[in-house]
């Protein structure tokens, strides 16, 4: 199983969230550059397009990442696929893949958070028909080096090429899916990556959608091991789990509280917390031991996880923090994983 971090680049953490947007840049990369020393696999960075974050625009952070790092893969997590063109993102992502020397890859998705549609002009009407047309085109181009397409949402292209070219014959192309059970029949059946962000409730919930994904994908003609599956979801690693519970805790429920305001969701309280870390809950908030044994425990239920990536900046804590929790992943939790 491979073992990484997902980030959205906040800017809103550190003491009194006074950190400028410079330095909170600069030591996101200082993490991914560690999480490489460490010996973690893939660094995912998201999409937003709000103030508190910085990851508008994924693939020049990652392609500063892969000018301190030698081994670790750089992903986005997710691309907003609907609100972007094809085009762009498939060079964006293949200049990265030159960049790195083939350690690209693109984890595309609908977004949960809608704010790019009105700001790149798209109708929110059309959620699910854009990102259908514009993952097909981004398969095409991925697939093709002169292209010829048609859709309702883009001007037709006619035998032309797309260029650079990723190093990477098949550019790794992820679908990042949440609870729509035909998101996980399509990217069976298309034979692609499936990425579950997986942030509440009891993790084998999703056991039957997964199944969902293998069978559409088994129907298609696909092979088992070309149905990959990971799961992203929030976590923290400290020395002991009284340690990660106390740090995280704190910022977590302040973050999720505001967030559910905006969504409708209850206010986070320290008996939900508690529900949420046990042993069937989906946050991963431990000691090294216990989150391995955890995210162990979870593969299990979901028939078999091929990565796991932690979302850690969303609960306030501090770069020390952050790089500590890295350290202890690299160090401890993965030979963990490794031995089973």
């Amino acid at each position: 199983m491979e073992i990484g971090i997902d980030s959205f680049a906040s800017a809103m953490y550190g003491d009194n969230n006074t950190l400028s947007s410079v330095d909170a840049m600069e030591q996101l990369l200082q993490r991914i550059e560690f999480a490489d020393q460490v010996g973690l696999d893939v660094f995912g960075i998201g999409e937003h397009h709000k103030k508190e974050f910085l990851d508008s625009a994924t693939a020049v952070i990652l392609s500063a990442a892969a000018g301190r790092t030698k081994n670790i893969r750089l992903a986005s997590a997710v691309s907003v696929l609907s609100a972007a063109d094809p085009v762009r993102v498939y060079q964006s992502f293949a200049t990265l893949d030159l960049v790195s020397k083939g350690r690209a890859e693109i984890v595309v998705g609908r977004g949960s958070s809608i704010e790019a549609y009105p700001l790149f002009g798209y109708n929110l009407n059309d959620y699910n028909a854009l990102f259908s047309e514009k993952l097909d085109l981004l398969l095409h181009i991925r697939d093709n080096e002169f292209v010829t397409w048609e859709g309702k949402f883009r001007p037709a292209i006619h035998n032309l090429p797309v260029y650079p070219r990723a190093i990477q014959e098949k550019l790794p192309i992820w679908l990042g899916v949440g609870g729509t059970p035909e998101s996980f029949i399509r990217a069976g059946s298309l034979g692609l990556p499936l990425m579950v962000a997986i942030i509440g409730g009891q993790t084998h919930r999703f056991k039957p959608l997964i199944d969902l994904y293998r069978q559409a994908g088994k129907t298609a003609g696909y092979k088992p091991e070309e149905l990959k599956v990971g799961i992203h979801s929030p976590g923290y690693v400290g020395k002991t789990t009284e340690n990660a519970i106390a740090d995280y805790y704190p910022g977590y429920a302040e973050l999720w509280t505001k967030l559910g305001r905006e969504r409708g969701w209850p206010p986070v309280t320290k008996d939900k917390f508690d529900g949420l870390i046990d042993d069937l809950g989906v946050l991963i908030v431990g000691s090294p031991e216990r989150a391995a044994e955890k995210i162990l425990r979870h593969s299990e239920a979901l028939g078999d996880v091929d990565r796991f990536t932690f979302q850690m900046d969303n609960a306030g804590l501090t770069h020390i923090q952050l790089m500590n929790a890295i350290e202890l992943i690299g160090t401890k939790l993965i030979p963990l994983i490794r031995k089973g």
